[in-house]
């Protein structure tokens, strides 16, 4: 591990520290910070030292910090860092650290960083913080369904005491911070430079990561790579309280979906997969994964982006032991290019198909959105069908015995940032609110604005219980 030090009084963190700062993360491995305590900085300190300390913690390139109440040199003799990295105005100066650096072979390297760094705190931004949402529930809805808030709420605080078990195939979303260098010369081609990536689970992964963070217990059974991104994957399953079974194919990398973006917008996307099924020894491993999982849940969702982890004759499977268990099914099918068919989930509570994918199923691109909506649910022989519209919205298509309701949810978040993941949410959240015991009005409603709230940031965040609490409440 390549030890890096940085020292100083550190008053205010102003944009040239952040490219110095950044600067030293890049030549190493672990980047340890002296503030130099007010003892040693007298009139340089401007602040108190505390505060001082607690503003470096704060920066994410620093691995560690502590106050430095001693001789620079003193210290470094102690820490023994590879490197110290000073700003390019100490270049001519007498420099204290050299001769302790000298003695165990140490390095000093002048530089104050390059321009570009200082803005990358900027730019990832929009995965920190929270920006404010423009979400508005439907209130002629609410009337129409008698749907209360309190109700809403109620059945939220039940998602507690559900078991989920959810299946399909595994996504890692990478987001490439860019900063934009202008038009190349030499062809129309716009220029970027990559300055960091931020990772987050996708597909059938973030979806039950959504259901932990409604307050589900959820189990995970996918299939992945063996490679670093299978590893990856784990880690943030377990940090995100989902107990997971990933098991290993060779023959296929993780699926990675790369997100190139700058100040705010998606430049290019990259998706790095493998679409064939697969193989019938894995089937049975899968298989035999889920019927361990399912022996007490109360719920099975399917979250299938038909690159291979639910071939036909598994979920055929699948469909018998869940259904002699008496375990409720829902299924959300993506389709890529001209692949997928959401209709091969039959029997299912409900299924929450884009017009797209509904078109693609019946293989109709003619009638109206009802007599769609109609056409697929019989075929796929489903409860109910929700309709994503992207941003016009949801429509509802309800049974009711022999009779069949319509209506529609018009988009809830007026200013979305990342419609990625929305789908996901709102599969998650509509499976959870169903198997509480509420209606598939509410369900709807929950679902759409879930997605409300999970489009108003970049990233595939999972959406927890108390900000769903908390746009229902006020």
């Amino acid at each position: 591990m390549v030890k890096v030090l940085v020292t100083g009084a550190f008053n205010i963190l102003h944009p040239g520290h952040l490219r110095l700062l950044r600067f030293a993360k890049s030549c190493g491995d672990h980047l340890i910070v002296g503030v130099i305590s007010d003892r040693m900085a007298g009139h340089s300190a401007h602040m108190p030292e505390h505060y001082r300390l607690e503003g470096i913690r704060s920066n994410s390139w620093v691995d560690e910090a502590f106050l430095l109440d001693e001789p620079v040199a003193s210290a470094i003799l102690q820490i023994r860092p590879d490197i110290v990295v000073k700003g390019k105005e100490h270049e001519n100066k007498y420099n204290p650290e050299l001769d302790a650096l000298k003695e165990y072979g140490g390095r000093l390297l002048f530089s104050s960083g390059e321009s570009v760094f200082s803005s990358l705190d900027l730019l990832k931004k929009e995965f920190t913080e929270a920006q404010p949402q423009t979400i508005a529930l439907p209130t002629d809805y609410l009337v129409r369904h008698q749907i209360t808030p309190e109700s809403l709420e109620k059945l939220i605080h039940r998602f507690s005491k559900l078991k989920v078990c959810v299946v399909g195939d595994l996504i890692i979303d990478e987001y490439i911070t860019c900063e934009a260098l202008g038009m190349s010369q030499e062809d129309p081609t716009i220029v970027v430079s990559p300055l960091d990536s931020t990772f987050f689970l996708g597909g059938a992964g973030i979806v039950a990561a959504h259901g932990v963070g409604l307050g589900a217990y959820v189990k995970f059974v996918s299939v992945a790579g063996d490679d670093q991104n299978h590893c990856l994957a784990m880690e943030k399953l377990s940090s995100a309280g989902v107990e997971a079974s990933l098991l290993k194919d060779s023959n296929r990398p993780t699926t990675l979906k790369q997100r190139f973006r700058s100040r705010g917008k998606t430049l290019l996307r990259v998706s790095r997969l493998y679409q064939q099924a697969i193989d019938s020894s894995l089937q049975a491993l899968l298989l035999e994964q889920v019927e361990s999982a399912i022996k007490d849940v109360d719920l099975l969702v399917y979250s299938d982006f038909n690159y291979g982890c639910l071939p036909s004759t598994v979920v055929e499977s699948i469909n018998k032991m869940a259904l002699s268990r008496g375990v409720m099914l829902l299924a959300d099918s993506q389709s890529s290019s001209q692949v997928g068919d959401i209709s091969r989930f039959k029997g299912m509570k409900l299924i929450t198909p884009t017009e797209r994918e509904a078109r693609l199923a019946v293989r109709n691109n003619e009638d109206g959105l009802v007599i769609l909506a109609e056409k697929l649910r019989k075929m796929a022989d489903a409860g109910n069908v929700l309709l994503k519209l992207g941003e016009e919205g949801l429509l509802i298509h309800a049974g009711d015995n022999c009779t069949w309701h319509t209506d529609r949810i018009s988009a809830l978040n007026s200013a979305p940032k990342d419609v990625a993941g929305a789908g996901d949410s709102l599969l998650m959240t509509s499976a959870l609110t169903l198997a509480s015991g509420g209606n598939i009005w509410e369900s709807a409603l929950l679902g759409s604005l879930s997605a409300a709230i999970q489009v108003g940031r970049v990233g595939n965040t999972p959406v927890c219980r108390d900000e769903l609490i908390g746009e229902i409440c006020g």
